[in-house]
């Protein structure tokens, strides 16, 4: 058995927290419980930065509408209401018990209760079921602070029923394991094992946040193993495929976190030996969006090019400032020596960084007499070659005699 924890009082409560206090005094003093919830809490005691602060108080909806003069409707049906108050919004949930869980992500049946206990036993592990009073007291009903303290993700009660009302759980403790350099407890992560196959009734969408965010976190590798120790990866698209390559990959360091998703999917790419084909359907499976695959294909090329130490003046050009410096950070976490400041200084130093650079264009050629058409876009294309890697100068007398020659001796051709 745990020992009890003594109560936990933050005396000084960051700036995320003022506003909001007043609006549960506000519901206090009309004879409601009013609280701070989830992870903000959690979040202050680990003296991380704070994202989103969350309410939840004994009044159902009606009587949070009753209290303050502007309210939305935001999530009543849910029991969430966001209260404009001294020109803020705060969203105020009821406490609630869910019920049904028929498709494991979403509960069939929601429903208002006056306490706090029943609100918070419904949430998925004890670091985030943790209360705090507006003047800073903490309210810890399943041992999160001893959790917090050990560093481990523990379900609140049984984590077969958690895994069952809500499959995804099972990518969230992972996710957090990483994220607050965690580890699962045992009993918590023989029901993700027990459980596993349940992953498979969840979207990708979801999927998709909980792993990227997992691999951003201070512990990415230990998340990956502990997906492969779970068989979670197995019921992931296209990396389900690739389990013993990522069994050699959590045994290889790290060497910095990864800082963006694209530096996430890069990193993937290049230690799985995809190329741009393979990069391109594997996160079409994962629904990521045109501009995400093709921000990857760029910066996982331009790794190999600086692995290789043969980046040319195109390959800068083509893969841009902000994709340069995702390459160059990939390569650091691969162990490699950072090579930013010197890649972004032979950008900087580039005759053009983008087509509208160029001092001539498709107009002008026309009106030197060349035929429009798709030899005049390939000649365009040349010169633009040319300029980038310092074979002529971008300046429009010196463009249009070239284009002029080349057009001469493609005719003659």
């Amino acid at each position: 058995m745990r020992k009890r924890e003594q109560p936990v009082r933050i005396e000084n409560l960051p700036a995320a927290f003022v506003d909001a206090q007043q609006v549960l005094q506000v519901i206090e003093q009309h004879g409601y419980e009013a609280y701070f919830v989830g992870g903000s809490v959690r979040d202050t005691l680990l003296h991380l930065p704070i994202h989103d602060v969350d309410l939840a108080t004994s009044a159902y909806p009606a009587e949070v509408k009753q209290l303050f003069a502007r309210t939305i409707d935001t999530g009543i049906e849910h029991g969430t209401v966001t209260v404009r108050y001294h020109r803020h919004s705060f969203e105020i949930t009821t406490f609630r018990t869910e019920s049904g869980y028929q498709d494991y992500r979403r509960p069939d049946r929601v429903t208002f209760v006056r306490s706090l206990q029943a609100d918070l036993m419904r949430r998925d592990f004890t670091v985030n079921a943790l209360a705090m009073r507006e003047n800073g007291e903490v309210i810890d009903l399943f041992h999160g602070l001893f959790d917090l303290q050990a560093h481990i993700i523990r379900a609140v009660g049984d984590p077969d029923h958690r895994f069952q009302e809500d499959a995804l759980r099972m990518m969230r403790s992972v996710r957090f394991g990483s994220q607050l350099d965690f580890t699962i407890e045992p009993v918590t992560l023989a029901a993700i094992q027990t459980n596993r196959a349940l992953l498979a009734k969840i979207a990708i969408e979801r999927i998709h946040v909980e792993f990227v965010k997992m691999l951003l976190g201070r512990a990415p590798l230990r998340g990956l193993q502990q997906m492969l120790t779970t068989h979670l990866l197995d019921y992931l698209p296209v990396l389900n495929q690739s389990v013993k390559q990522l069994t050699e990959v959590v045994n290889r360091p790290l060497a910095q976190r990864l800082a963006n998703e694209t530096q996430v999917w890069s990193w993937l790419a290049v230690n799985l030996g995809w190329e741009a084909p393979q990069i391109q359907s594997t996160l079409h499976a994962w629904k990521s969006s045109k501009q995400l695959t093709g921000a990857v294909t760029n910066v996982t090329a331009a790794i190999h090019a600086l692995l290789e130490q043969h980046v040319t003046n195109w390959q800068l050009y083509q893969t841009g400032a902000t994709s340069l410096t995702d390459a160059a950070q990939v390569v650091v976490a691969l162990g490699h020596p950072d090579q930013t400041a010197a890649l972004q200084q032979r950008y900087q130093e580039l005759p053009i960084h983008s087509k509208h650079d160029l001092a001539i264009n498709g107009k002008q050629l026309i009106q030197a007499g060349i035929k429009p058409g798709p030899a005049l876009g390939n000649l365009l294309n040349s010169l633009e070659h040319q300029v980038v890697a310092g074979t002529i100068a971008n300046e429009t007398t010196q463009l249009l005699a070239a284009a002029k020659q080349q057009s001469e001796a493609n005719k003659a051709w």
